[in-house]
Order: C-alpha cells, then sequence, then structure tokens
C-alpha cells in the first residue's frame, strides 16, 4: 500500500502539472480505490502504449509509401487502398488516443478527489440539512412576527381603544377633542407599525416595482443613511430577488438597531449567472452569524445554492456578501 500511494501521489503531481488539474488537499482515498486506481491506470498505461506503437507503425509505413511513390516503385491503383488503409488507421489511432485521455482523468478525478457517489451522498446531506434549516428560519420569523403583533400593535390597539372611550365619557369638548386628536396620532402610528410588519413578511413591491424600487424603499424607512449601488441588466428569478431583498433589509435593520453605525453601503450587482449582494456598514462590528437573523438569512440563501459571508471583527467595519446563482 505504500508502493502503491507514493505511485498514486507521483501520478496525481502528473496530472498536476501537465493538465492543470486541481484535486481537494484534505481529501484521503481509500486503500481500495488507490490500488483500483493503480491497476486501472496500469492497464490503460499499456493500452497507451500499443496504440503509440501502432501510431509509429503508421508513420513508418507512410514514409515508405512516399519514398515508393517518389521512386515510382509503387503502382497508382494501390495508393488508394494505401491512403484509405492509412487514414483508418490514424483516425483508429487519434479515437484510442483520445478514449484513454478521458479514461485517464476520469480515474483520476474518482481516484484524488470524492467521486460521484460521495458527491450525491454530499448533496443529499446539503439539501436535507438546508431544508431543516429551512422549516427552522421559517418558524423562526413566524414567532417573531406573532411577538410584533401581540407586544406591538396589539398594545397599542388596546392603548387607541382606552383613548376612544375616554374621550366618550369627557363631558368637556376640549378634553374630548384634544383625546380624539392623540386616539388619530395613535392610529396612524399603528398603521406604520403594521406597514413594517407586513414588508417584513413579504415586500409587495417586489412584484409590483421590482428589487431595485424594493431596495430603495428599505433606504427609506432606515433611520441612518443609506447609499444603493444597483447594477442589474436584466430580469431575475423570483426567488433570488426575494432572498437578495430580505439578505439586504436583515442587514440594514440590524446595522441601524444594533452596531451603532451612521451609514451603511448596498451593493447589488449581477455577475454573469451570479447575483453578488453586499451590504456594508461602519459600526462597532462583533456580530454573531449564529443568531437568528443571520442564520435564517444563511438558511435561506443555502436554500437556492447560495454562500452568505458574515466578516464582523470587534471594532467595524461589518461587510456581509452573498452570492445568489440565478441558474
Amino acid at each position: 500500500m505504500t508502493a502503491a500511494r507514493r505511485l498514486a501521489g507521483l501520478e496525481r503531481v502528473r496530472r498536476a502539472v501537465f493538465f492543470g488539474d486541481r484535486f481537494p488537499e484534505h481529501y484521503r482515498a481509500s486503500d481500495r480505490k488507490i490500488l483500483r486506481y493503480v491497476a486501472v491506470r496500469a492497464y490503460t498505461g499499456m493500452l497507451c502504449g500499443v496504440v503509440i506503437g501502432l501510431l509509429g507503425f503508421g508513420i513508418v509505413l507512410a514514409v515508405l509509401l512516399a519514398r515508393g511513390i517518389a521512386r515510382q516503385s509503387v503502382h497508382w491503383g494501390e495508393l488508394p487502398i494505401q491512403v484509405l488503409l492509412g487514414g483508418v488507421l490514424l483516425f483508429l489511432d487519434i479515437q484510442g488516443l483520445r478514449s484513454l485521455t478521458a479514461l485517464d482523468a476520469r480515474i483520476a478525478r474518482d481516484c484524488f478527489g470524492p467521486s460521484e457517489e460521495e458527491l450525491l451522498q454530499r448533496r443529499i446531506l446539503e439539501l436535507a440539512t438546508s431544508r431543516a434549516a429551512v422549516v427552522q428560519a421559517v418558524d423562526a420569523e413566524r414567532r417573531r412576527i406573532e411577538r410584533d403583533l401581540h407586544d406591538g400593535i396589539q398594545q397599542r390597539l388596546v392603548a387607541l381603544g382606552m383613548l376612544l372611550g375616554r374621550a366618550r365619557r369627557k363631558r368637556s369638548p376640549e378634553q374630548a377633542d384634544a383625546l380624539l386628536r392623540q386616539a388619530h396620532q395613535e392610529s396612524q402610528d399603528i398603521l406604520a407599525e403594521l406597514r413594517e410588519v407586513t414588508w417584513r413578511v413579504y415586500p409587495s413591491a417586489l412584484d409590483t416595482l421590482g428589487l431595485k424600487e424594493a431596495l430603495g424603499g428599505v433606504s427609506e424607512r432606515c433611520a441612518i443613511p443609506v447609499r444603493t449601488e444597483f447594477d442589474v441588466g436584466g430580469p431575475l428569478p423570483q426567488p433570488v430577488e426575494t432572498a437578495a431583498y430580505f439578505v439586504v433589509s436583515e442587514s440594514v435593520n440590524n446595522a441601524a438597531k444594533h452596531s451603532r453605525a451612521t451609514a451603511v453601503s448596498v451593493r447589488v450587482v449581477l455577475r454573469g449567472r451570479v447575483l453578488a449582494v453586499r451590504v456594508q456598514d461602519n459600526g462597532r462590528g462583533g456580530a454573531n452569524p449564529a443568531g437568528s437573523g443571520l442564520s435564517g438569512l444563511s438558511s435561506r440563501v443555502a436554500a437556492l445554492d447560495g454562500v452568505l459571508h458574515v466578516d464582523s471583527p470587534a471594532g467595524g467595519p461589518t461587510t456581509i456578501t452573498a452570492e445568489l446563482p440565478c441558474a
């Protein structure tokens, strides 16, 4: 096994140097895969030697045919047959070399990296994990909405009812008018808070105005200045737009509430078939990627085969980037 692993190591270096292959650094193949690779590689090496030998034999025959034509020792009636046989031999040699090259690359990928079965198992595990994370994120979002409705809007509605009741009991028109003005202001505040809650559930502007205008609404509602750069030339899939909106919205809200930031920059760029979202603030940093908000964003992005990165050292700045495939 030691000799087999050394041979496999030399083969790995050969594939990397001459063919530019890149294999996982920390992947260690099993003994069975190493032995199978060495056996198959020895077999393909012998076949490659036979094919190259036939190619050399064909070249010798071509040289002899050319000399015979030059000396006029070859009859012109035999020339088409000789050319046809040489062409068939050359075609078979080239096809053989191509097939052996493809086989060499395939067995190298199977040995020095995860096999198709291992990749499939890993993909199944990732999908199961992301599905469970999405379910947890949805439940957490429902609990947060219920808490906002119960602790915020419900309490305000109770206060509004009490104001209206006091206004009805007041005999002085001036006092009743003051209470009614206070109740009217309270109703306006309730509508604004209800609008905020509905936007956190799902922004209707995504369906009517698009992602750019929806992000503009996030900037308008934020208590600190938000500079937005939007460079997307074509239409985006709806799930990608929704995920990008929530990444920006959650990141901007966290910056305004927890980071003591005075400015936030948002950049949304479409690079090929990947939508890159970057949100950076100048706050104190220390954002926890395992928190409920950021972990929910990570699950939402992972459900689309995307990647979310959080860079938030102590003292800031906090940079949140997301890459969302649009395929």
